[in-house]
């Protein structure tokens, strides 16, 4: 199965609120571009993944990602992560409707493309999938096969509401680089002693975090 994915990314200057405590607001929205950059990276060389859509206004974003080999698609709803994330994936459907689809989060800066397949290859058996983040609360990828919906609940509790969903739950071990994504400064710690990418590495050179 070749799969699209669909990374949803609100406009940096209002990107992780969360890391306040950790990175200035000057400095926030060089972090949230450094994780979707590694984030896309990451996803592009995995090898079941033939297109990453990232949805987004923001034109600093657009650009980078595009150089990276991303499609870009606008957030034309511009009414929140689900509602972006359902336009995405109509739009992808459009040109690529028997290929299966997955939503990503843009904020997994320690990706690993073999960890992202093996996820994938777990979701391929179940009509919907998703798998929960590090801290079994949310959601990094929510996946949908071939003629499915992907009905994205993300936002708080999202695991809960994607299983109630009718979503299977994948259990896997070994993939912690798919689960691990940023939103506090504890999570940056986590994910820097994962192993980030090369931008989220220079761009928390820029940091004092303790611990590290």
């Amino acid at each position: 199965m070749q799969w699209t994915l669909v990374i949803p990314l609100k406009p940096l200057a209002r990107a992780k609120s969360r890391l306040s405590d950790t990175a200035s607001d000057g400095l926030r929205p060089g972090l949230a571009l450094a994780f979707a950059q590694d984030t896309v990276a990451a996803a592009l060389a995995a090898p079941p993944v033939a297109d990453v859509a990232v949805v987004t206004n923001d034109a600093l974003a657009r650009r980078e990602l595009a150089a990276l080999g991303a499609r870009i698609i606008p957030d034309e709803p511009s009414d929140g992560l689900n509602a972006a994330l359902a336009h995405a994936a109509a739009v992808v459907r459009g040109s690529r409707p028997e290929s299966p689809l997955a939503a990503l989060n843009a904020d997994l800066p320690a990706l690993r493309p073999l960890e992202l397949a093996r996820v994938l290859d777990a979701a391929a058996e179940f009509p919907r999938a998703f798998l929960p983040d590090a801290a079994a609360i949310g959601t990094t990828l929510l996946a949908a096969g071939p003629g499915r919906e992907l009905l994205p609940a993300f936002g708080t509790d999202s695991r809960a509401r994607h299983r109630a969903s009718g979503a299977v739950e994948l259990r896997l071990d070994v993939v912690d680089s798919v689960r691990q994504d940023v939103d506090t400064g504890d999570d940056l710690r986590a994910a820097l002693a994962l192993g980030v990418g090369p931008r989220t590495a220079a761009a928390t050179a820029r940091l004092l975090i303790p611990g590290q």
